[in-house]
């Protein structure tokens, strides 16, 4: 992840044109601006607070910062966005770190030492304040805290979690009474614990085989110690992160359910073991065909897309779709992904966070198995060239049926400006508002939220209180948890869909939902999965704009069964159950 210079005469141009406007602010963080020629009359700002303290959320991430400088530094935790106890109202649970000795011996794995370094569960009150009921959840965590998925793996109705760890990771069953229970052992979803092939990082829920029940896709970062590696910067005597190019991609570890509490890896049979450095999965079924895909960030590598060809096979297509690189053909520092259909063509597309001087990747999906890069007439080339961004959503903030972006930022390397002032470790946010022919930065009129400077790294996202408006959770890299609370003024009307599977999974992910108004159509992908190390709300949002009702809603089921739905009113949160299969007529026999 650390920042490299780029030769592409387009990029270099754009570089300079923002230099020029950036020069003169010193060591500070950057205010956002909107661009004149790319701004539009209906590009609607948001507005957003922070209302984490305010709710009763004190929440501070464990980072430490040694002078060895080890590569897990940089990389923070993520958050989880979900209704535990099912009252119908968002919590939070935030991963944290744990303690490093320096110098570390090899095959070190850190243990949280106390309080201030357990992971933490918030449960929302029906007043909208939060109470931190960790200790008697049995959440509190074990080791060094990075990822977190979502999902209720036995059907029972109620969430459950995954946590990834430096050093192994963490199954932990809900009870449907408040608690969890450490499962991990007797499900066999741990991990490798081989030395320097431990740094387990993001995950996602997703049925592969459409059983039924939900199996587990567990990314690993690089195969890497706690060796003494020195890595200098450009002016001798600063100590430095390394780069990721340094250390070995290492395959993900994929665990299939077979409904009894067990599971068995199966990533070589199902052809999920490439190696690679993976940061962020996002799902879809990006073909059409009935069945979901996998899309993978990876650091500093090509991008994978891993196509469903069925019967528990998948195929990794990223070059040939055109997604494993830029639009110049070079590798990026891939980390926080999305999956959605931005453009209402009814197909899901792609965006992919990186580094500064390297713009994030949007890649618009042509229907016909490939993508075409989108970044430039997109409009995030110049709104993200000196930016570095991890946790990204596409989410309809105002709620007008076209789905905008928002974006956790923050450098990886705490001295970038010592050798680039024009980058910053300490960014704000990014809001990035669709105006249907492209994206325009709207940040620096969207609210406080889009103000402050932070080294943001997860997001998840959710209504936490179902007004119909979406809201965020940001972890920062040794800093606070934030919440920011969605308070655009907007009359645009709104449905939320919370789906039970029966035959399904019974979180329905993996389900398509297809929603057609007198003005539009638009498609939700259901998932927990995506943004960076974090996990957000199964519930598929969408804005109605000026329409009062949903003409038709066509939900494709993972199962294979097609749900329509007609004339459903707007403004409510609506739970639908997965409709049993119809039945076979039985044969006629003829003389």
């Amino acid at each position: 992840m650390k920042q490299r210079s780029t030769g592409n005469l387009e990029t270099l141009l754009l570089l300079a044109c923002l230099c020029v406007s950036a020069r003169g602010q010193g060591q500070s963080a950057p205010k956002h601006t909107v661009n004149p020629s790319t701004a539009a009359d209906d590009a609607t700002p948001g507005y957003f607070v922070d209302h984490a303290t305010q709710l009763g959320i004190d929440f501070r991430g464990v980072a430490q910062h040694t002078p060895t400088k080890y590569l897990i530094e940089t990389m923070g935790s993520g958050v989880a966005v979900f209704d535990f106890d099912n009252d119908g109202l968002l919590d939070i649970f935030a991963v944290n770190g744990a303690s490093v000795t320096d110098p570390a011996p090899k095959g070190f794995t850190p243990v949280k030492a106390g309080p201030a370094e357990w992971n933490r569960l918030y449960h929302q009150r029906k007043d909208g304040t939060f109470e931190d009921v960790t200790e008697r959840s049995g959440l509190k965590g074990v080791g060094y805290g990075m990822g977190v998925a979502v999902g209720d793996f036995d059907n029972d109705g109620f969430e459950d979690l995954y946590v990834t760890e430096y050093g192994g990771n963490h199954l932990y069953h809900n009870n449907r009474n408040g608690t969890f229970t450490d499962v991990t052992e007797a499900s066999g979803t741990g991990g490798v614990k081989t030395a320097g092939q431990t740094w387990y990082t993001s995950a996602a829920w997703v049925d592969l085989d459409n059983d039924g029940l939900l199996d587990l896709m567990v990314l690993r970062y690089v195969k890497w110690d706690w060796d003494d590696v020195w890595c200098g910067e450009h002016r001798e005597g600063y100590r430095a992160f390394c780069h990721p190019d340094i250390f070995p991609a290492i395959p993900a570890l994929v665990y299939h359910n077979d409904g009894m509490g067990r599971f068995t890896e199966v990533g070589a049979k199902y052809g999920l073991n490439l190696p690679g450095k993976g940061l962020g999965i996002a799902l879809a079924d990006f073909d059409r065909d009935g069945k979901v895909d996998v899309a993978i960030a990876n650091d500093s590598m090509p991008q994978f897309l891993y196509q469903n060809r069925g019967g528990g096979h998948f195929e990794e297509t990223g070059m040939l779709a055109q997604i494993a690189v830029d639009g110049d053909g070079r590798t990026y520092a891939g980390m926080g992904i999305d999956a959605q259909d931005y453009n209402n063509d009814g197909l899901p597309d792609l965006v992919i966070t990186n580094l500064a001087n390297q713009k994030y990747a949007l890649y618009k999906n042509d229907g016909d198995g490939s993508f075409t890069y989108d970044t430039y007439v997109g409009g995030l080339a110049r709104m993200t060239l000196l930016h570095s961004g991890w946790g990204i959503h596409f989410f309809d903030y105002d709620n007008d049926g076209l789905k905008d972006l928002i974006v956790a930022q923050g450098h990886d390397l705490d001295t970038v400006e010592l050798n680039f002032p024009q980058l910053h470790y300490k960014e704000p946010m990014l809001l990035a508002h669709s105006t249907g022919k492209g994206f325009v930065d709207v940040s620096a009129r969207s609210g406080p939220a889009f103000q402050e400077p932070w080294v943001a790294r997860g997001m998840a996202l959710g209504d936490f209180d179902n007004d119909g408006r979406v809201d965020a959770v940001v972890t920062t890299n040794g800093g606070a948890l934030h919440l920011l609370h969605n308070e655009t003024p907007t009359r645009n009307h709104w449905l939320t869909l919370n789906l039970v599977g029966h035959i399904s999974n019974r979180d329905g992910i993996g389900a398509e939902i297809d929603l057609t108004t007198a003005a539009s159509t638009q498609s939700v992908i259901v998932s927990t999965a995506g943004s960076y190390l974090s996990s957000g709300d199964k519930r598929a949002h969408f804005g109605l704009g000026a329409e009062t009702k949903a003409a038709s809603i066509k939900i494709r089921w993972p199962s294979g069964i097609v749900q329509t739905l007609n004339d459903v009113k707007a403004d409510r949160i609506l739970t639908v159950d997965e409709p049993a299969p119809r039945p076979q007529a039985s044969p006629v026999e003829h003389p």
